[in-house]
């Protein structure tokens, strides 16, 4: 595709970003993060309108906000769909379902790394743990690190748990991206 069309620029970054909030809004729900934080009231406001309208027709499996779900599958669809038609390459539908699994699946691997990597520069500042983005970076991180520290222990007073879920989940992702290779 051609890097150098500002449509295509444009319609790549704007989709990104709402793909990354919508997508933090389900990780959210999932980990039971504080809704009455600050950043997760944001996450709610701006994705309500179209998260409303997908639960009439989509409804949750138990716990699993699956019209989030499917709005992140169908907003990903849709901005490869347009990045293709105005780079001109023909559209195929299996590539293009494959596509937009393999991107949804690193973007999820994405906001897990990114949140450790800004959780552990945080940690060498010493934040506010009450301040709303210290306490949604723990609502986030935890279920990574819980079971990593039942292994990994504190050592002379460093906590490497998060250097470890960082390289495993480098790892992980790097290992489940490939499979989609194999298609």
């Amino acid at each position: 595709m051609s890097n150098d069309n500002p449509f295509i620029f444009l319609i790549d970054t704007v989709f990104s970003i709402y793909i990354a909030i919508m997508l933090l809004r389900f990780i959210l729900q999932q980990v039971g993060a504080d809704f009455y934080n600050p950043i997760s009231q944001f996450v709610v406001k701006i994705t309500q309108p179209p998260v409303s309208v997908a639960r009439r027709f989509i409804p949750s499996i138990g716990k699993i906000d699956t019209a989030s779900l499917v709005l992140v599958v169908a907003l990903i669809l849709v901005k490869l769909l347009l990045i293709l038609g105005i780079a001109g390459y023909p559209i195929n539908g299996l590539q293009l379902l494959l596509k937009s699994l393999y991107d949804l699946v690193s973007l999820s691997f994405d906001i897990f790394i990114f949140a450790l990597f800004i959780q552990a520069i945080l940690s060498w500042i010493n934040p506010d743990p009450y301040h709303p983005v210290s306490s949604l970076l723990y609502s986030l991180t935890l279920p990574v690190l819980r079971p990593i520290r039942k292994f990994v222990p504190v050592m002379g007073g460093i906590d490497l748990s998060t250097l470890v879920a960082l390289i495993g989940l480098m790892f992980i992702k790097r290992l489940v991206l490939q499979l989609f290779q194999l298609f």
